[in-house]
C-alpha cells in the first residue's frame, strides 16, 4: 500500500470555531522572521493514550492547520518519550497506535509531513550543538523541570536537558510558528533564545519562531475526577481522562462518575462550577454547538441526567475515529511505511539546515568545508 494513500472512511465534523483556536504570542520584534518561508512545527509524545484533552487542544487543530494548505511537520517525539524508563516493546506499540489515531483524525500524509523522532538523526546533531550554547542556569529554571523532577529521587540528565532537544526539533526544520499550550510557552522562549545566541555567533541561520498559542477552550478541558486540573496522560486516576479510543461503554461510565456538585441545574459557570462547566465545555465542543445551546438543551434536567447527553456526544464523536485507528493498526506495515516515508522527507530538510549549520560553527572534515588554502596545502 502506497504511504501516501489513507483508508476510506468517514470523519466526525470538525467546529468552524476552531479556526480560531490559536492566537499568536505577543511578538516584541519582528526580528528576521519574514525572510523565511512560513513552516509550522509540532510534536506530540507517544507514551500514554490519546485523550479527548489533547485531541480537542491540539491535535484537531493540526488537521485545520494542514488543510488550509500551510506547510507543517507533524513528529512523535519518541526520544522524548525516553527521559523516563519505558519497556521498549510497549513503545513500538505506543508509536503505531499514535500513528494509526493521528491518522484516523484526519493526518494526511499527502498534505503534512509525519514523521517519528529518533528516525530523523539531525534533531540529535543540532541538539547536542545547542547544548553547547546553553547554560544550566537557564535549565534549572524551566517550570517543568521543577514540577517533574519533585517525586524523584535520581534525576536523569536526560530530564534536565530535554528542553534543549525541544528547540532543536524546532530549530532544525526551521519552524516559524509553533502550536502550544500555555504551560509549553517558556520552552518556546528557550528556543528563540537559542536561535538568537547561534544567529549573533554565527550569522542569520534560525527563524525566530513564535508560539501559536491555544485560546479556545479545547485547551482547558478538565480532569473528571479533579476540575481543578487539566485533563492529563500521567493522572494515575484511569477515571479522570476520557481517551479518544475507549468503547463506547467506558465512556458513558467515566462520564456517569464524573464530579460536579450538589446543585442539580446545569449552568455555565466556569470559575464556581468547575466540573459541569467542563462537562459543558465538552459536550460543546463534540458536538458543535454553542455552550449556550447545550444549557438550554438540558434546562429540563438535572446534573445527574445531563451527564447521558454528554455521553452521547462525545460517544458519536469519537467511534468513528475509534474505529479507523483500528483499521489502521490491523496493518501495522502501512503504519510503518508512512513514519518511513515522513521521515525521508523530514531527514532532507533537516540535512539542508545541519550542513549550514556544521559549515557555521566549523565542524566537519568533508573538502567541501575546508578553507581553499588549506585544501591546495594538502
Amino acid at each position: 500500500m502506497s504511504a501516501l494513500k489513507l483508508l476510506p472512511r468517514r470523519l466526525p465534523p470538525i467546529s468552524p470555531r476552531i479556526n480560531r483556536c490559536f492566537s499568536s504570542a505577543p511578538q516584541l520584534e519582528d526580528e528576521n522572521l519574514s525572510k523565511f518561508p512560513k513552516r509550522i512545527f509540532s510534536g506530540i509524545q507517544p507514551t500514554g493514550v490519546v485523550h479527548i484533552g489533547n485531541y480537542l487542544g491540539a491535535l484537531q487543530k493540526w488537521v485545520t492547520l494542514q488543510n488550509s494548505g500551510e506547510d507543517v511537520t507533524y513528529c512523535i517525539v519518541d526520544l522524548h518519550s525516553i527521559t523516563l524508563p519505558q519497556d521498549p516493546v510497549a513503545l513500538r506499540q505506543s508509536i503505531l497506535k499514535l500513528t494509526a489515531t493521528l491518522l484516523s483524525i484526519g493526518i494526511d500524509p499527502g498534505k503534512s509531513t509525519l514523521f517519528a523522532q529518533s528516525s530523523v538523526k539531525q534533531h540529535s546533531e543540532l541538539n547536542w550543538i545547542l547544548s553547547c550554547l546553553s547554560t544550566m542556569a537557564r535549565l534549572s529554571h524551566l517550570p517543568q523541570y521543577k514540577e517533574k523532577t519533585q517525586k524523584l529521587k535520581d534525576i536523569p540528565l536526560g530530564l534536565f536537558v530535554y528542553p534543549v532537544l525541544q528547540a532543536a526539533d524546532i530549530l532544525v526544520h526551521k519552524a516559524t510558528q509553533v502550536p502550544v499550550g500555555e504551560d509549553q510557552v517558556q520552552h518556546i522562549q528557550l528556543a528563540q533564545h537559542l536561535a538568537r545566541i547561534f544567529n549573533f555567533k554565527y550569522g542569520t541561520t534560525f527563524p525566530i519562531c513564535h508560539a501559536l498559542i491555544d485560546s479556545d477552550l479545547g485547551g482547558r478541558i478538565k480532569s473528571l475526577r479533579d476540575p481543578t486540573k487539566k485533563m492529563s496522560k500521567s493522572d494515575p486516576d484511569p477515571k479522570s481522562c476520557i481517551y479518544v479510543l475507549d468503547e463506547p461503554d467506558v465512556i458513558l461510565g467515566k462520564v456517569k462518575k464524573s464530579i460536579t456538585d450538589f446543585t442539580s441545574e446545569v449552568t455555565y459557570e466556569p470559575e464556581t462550577r468547575l466540573g459541569v462547566s467542563n462537562l459543558l465545555q465538552i459536550h460543546s465542543l463534540m458536538s458543535g454547538k454553542t455552550i449556550e445551546q447545550c444549557v438550554e438543551d438540558a434546562k429540563s434536567i438535572d446534573t445527574g441526567k445531563y451527564k447521558f447527553q454528554v455521553a452521547e456526544a462525545v460517544i458519536e464523536h469519537l467511534n468513528p475515529i475509534r474505529k479507523g485507528a483500528l483499521d489502521y493498526l490491523k496493518n501495522p506495515d502501512y503504519l510503518i511505511s508512512v513514519l518511513k516515508a515522513g521521515g525521508d522527507k523530514a531527514s532532507e530538510r533537516a540535512e539542508e539546515t545541519m550542513v549550514e549549520v556544521k559549515e557555521k560553527v566549523g565542524l566537519g572534515a568533508g573538502v567541501g568545508l575546508m578553507p581553499v588554502k588549506l585544501v591546495n596545502e594538502l
